[in-house]
């Protein structure tokens, strides 16, 4: 397997004040192409802050982080942006739709920052908005959609870039339990058919349960992973 993350001896802290917060106190963890992996622990543990670093949201106090075996230390702004916008997806608990675009508009608006041709933008997005099973509904607004199906137009948002990683912080969090197995099984079909990484942050038992590898942190450092 090629390795899509790599991190080492990864530091974060926070000033609060004249506080300083140790978010992330060494660590050293490896992701490889097409696992299903969740991060999990308690509030404060850091989870979140790991997912930020990864998806270069968040650069570190010290340590390294490489994606897809580039080190991304000294990169610019500018590569970093390229980074997260060519090679990764991301889904956050609040979805983070536009709320004045449809579900399709929505779908193809990563599409439209990278300059891709019309006819490509309709083709990918209505394929994207078929995987998830909204191919009926990519003319309603986020107003007009359930928790859950909102969500699913998130999930063919970060899709539709192709990218090697999909970040998903809390992905379940607003979702009822019914809702929230179908979207991971949705998830779970893209990580076997197409082969898509998936890195999720988690309290949720069921995303715990679905998830082929858990990576337990506490207080910032990692104390447990298990592959199951």
């Amino acid at each position: 397997m090629n390795k899509i993350v790599e991190t080492k001896k990864l530091v974060k802290d926070y000033q609060i004040k004249k506080i300083t917060v140790n978010a992330l106190r060494g660590i050293d963890i490896t992701i490889d192409e097409n696992e299903f992996t969740a991060i999990v622990g308690p509030s404060g543990s850091g989870k979140s802050t790991l997912l930020h670093l990864i998806g270069c949201l968040d650069t570190p106090t010290s340590g390294e982080l490489f994606f897809d075996n580039m080190p991304t230390k000294n990169m610019t702004k500018n590569k970093l942006a390229y980074l997260r916008r060519e090679k990764m997806g991301f889904i956050f608990q609040a979805y983070n739709l536009i709320p004045v675009l449809t579900a399709f508009e929505n779908v193809a608006f990563p599409l439209t920052l990278l300059g891709y041709g019309s006819e490509e933008i309709k083709e990918k997005s209505y394929e994207a908005l078929k995987t998830v099973g909204l191919n009926s509904m990519e003319n309603r607004k986020p107003t007009e959609m359930s928790g859950g199906q909102q969500q699913r137009v998130a999930i063919a948002r970060a899709l539709i870039k192709a990218p090697k990683l999909i970040l998903a912080d809390e992905p379940t969090a607003n979702l009822d339990s019914k809702t929230a197995t179908e979207v991971l099984e949705i998830m779970k079909k893209l990580n076997h058919d197409k082969k898509v990484t998936f890195l999720f942050s988690t309290h949720d038992k069921l995303v715990m349960d679905f998830a082929e590898r858990i990576v337990n942190l506490r207080d910032g450092k990692i104390k447990e992973d298990v592959k199951k």
